[in-house]
């Protein structure tokens, strides 16, 4: 009798007791997690939720993502013996664009059978730039990864080392031209050339010997140099975390060359474009203006920005690092709904960013970019192409380009308030589900279905 009484009473209890040490359990996580700022994955704090009423962007489960491809980082096979000659890639522009140059002059310099001798960084009074290739990324480890891809040298024989290079300007290059027909009978009669590769080449049409030089020289082999990494590793650790890196562009220059009208900035603004406006730059107008827009020519401006963001569920207290360089017009309108905003001046001591060169100041918001918990750019150019495929070598897959097509289209039609939201909203998720804008669709990542 005494063991069906104990049976009952143990049984009628634990059913008492199992809701309530549940309950139990869930007050203590929720009182046990940390207070940090706003996390990525949850509810904007506002409880103002995005426009399909779902979470945040990067909260949507994904279908599918671009990864490294394995076949380029197996082993090569051993390039011939002897050599055609030395070559010497020239590279122009801002950080990004010498890079650019440079990854595309690595997998020509195999394709050419060349020696590949460091690069030179030709400055331009634009970027305010005196920098050298040394003086930004690692030689040492820039040798050592294209070891067995392509072979990279100090110096020279001395009677090559003491002549100028044959100089072979390709940037003017349009379609398919070969660079073997084009560029090789140079090589084999100077010896020593200096290379500027074409803008337009189609890399896809690479043996693929040259493609995998291409990957691994551009993604594995380079890295900053150690003065450079530990000046962004600082920057890194004083911005609060988790953060969004934004790389926003409305720079003068930016909105001159895109020839579009903007009719509702301030005066100052106005006039900078207009002081930035070429001839050949007027602003266009009728159909051709509306076609343009249409085409997501137009560059977004802050408060567009900020709109999108949050259409996008991103909580406005959000810690958002501004990877941009200088003159920014109009930044109030997005300082006004996110205000947790960090740049390098605001972080770096006055006298550590005046001596930095723009190539170094570009070298930071790069490494920062990369390194961020989830990177928004409103612009496809040559630093977001470069960020983008690093996070996804890296396995980071918060990103994305934000559409300007979409944005225009939609605002041409009509849409307004809530309804643009949404349909910002709608566009924007497909793009992340599916992986589109995460890194460049080119022969060194392939899609994987999740």
């Amino acid at each position: 009798m005494w063991s069906t009484a104990a049976s009952w009473w143990a049984h009628h209890h634990i059913r008492l007791l199992l809701p309530a040490l549940f309950l139990a359990a869930a007050l203590f996580f929720f009182l046990a997690s940390p207070r940090s700022s706003p996390s990525f994955f949850a509810l904007p704090a506002s409880r103002e939720h995005s426009p399909s009423g779902s979470r945040v962007i990067w909260a949507q489960r994904r279908v599918a993502e671009w990864r490294p491809c394995g076949w380029w980082q197996t082993a090569m096979p051993a390039a011939p013996s002897t050599r055609n000659g030395y070559i010497r890639i020239d590279c122009f522009g801002g950080l990004n664009q010498l890079r650019r140059d440079l990854c595309d002059g690595i997998a020509v310099a195999r394709l050419l059978n060349a020696t590949m001798v460091l690069p030179k960084f030709e400055v331009a009074a634009y970027w305010n730039e005196s920098s050298g290739f040394a003086d930004v990324f690692d030689v040492d480890h820039f040798i050592e990864q294209t070891r067995g891809y392509v072979e990279v040298v100090k110096d020279m024989p001395e009677e090559i080392s003491l002549k100028e290079p044959f100089k072979v300007d390709c940037r003017k290059r349009k379609g398919n031209f070969d660079y073997v027909e084009t560029v090789l009978p140079a090589l084999l009669e100077h010896r020593y050339i200096s290379l500027t590769p074409a803008m337009s080449q189609r890399k896809d049409r690479y043996p693929s010997h040259a493609k995998a030089c291409y990957c691994q020289g551009c993604y594995n082999a380079l890295q900053l140099n150690k003065k450079v990494e530990a000046k962004a590793m600082k920057l890194l650790q004083a911005i609060p975390k988790p953060f969004l890196s934004l790389h926003l562009r409305f720079e003068p220059d930016m909105v001159a060359y895109s020839r579009c009208e903007y009719s509702a900035l301030s005066s100052k603004s106005l006039d900078a474009i207009e002081a930035a406006r070429g001839e050949d730059r007027n602003v266009l107008i009728g159909d051709a203006a509306h076609l343009w827009r249409n085409r997501g020519k137009c560059p977004l401006t802050p408060s567009e920005t900020a709109f999108i963001l949050q259409a996008l569920g991103i909580p406005t207290e959000t810690n958002i690092y501004l990877a941009a360089g200088d003159g920014l017009m109009e930044l109030e309108g997005f300082t006004s709904i996110y205000k947790n905003m960090y740049t390098k001046s605001s972080l770096l001591t006055h006298e550590d960013f005046e001596r930095m060169h723009g190539n170094t100041k570009a070298a930071l918001d790069y490494y920062v970019s990369v390194n961020s918990d989830a990177y928004v750019a409103t612009f496809f150019g040559n630093m977001d192409k470069m960020v983008t495929a690093m996070r996804t070598m890296q396995g980071l897959q918060k990103t994305l380009v934000l559409s300007r097509r979409a944005f225009a289209n939609y605002t041409a039609a009509g849409l307004a308030g809530d309804q643009l939201a949404k349909a910002m909203w709608d566009a924007h998720r497909e793009d992340y589900i599916l992986g589109r804008g995460l890194a460049l669709p080119e022969h060194c990542f392939c899609e994987f279905k999740l």
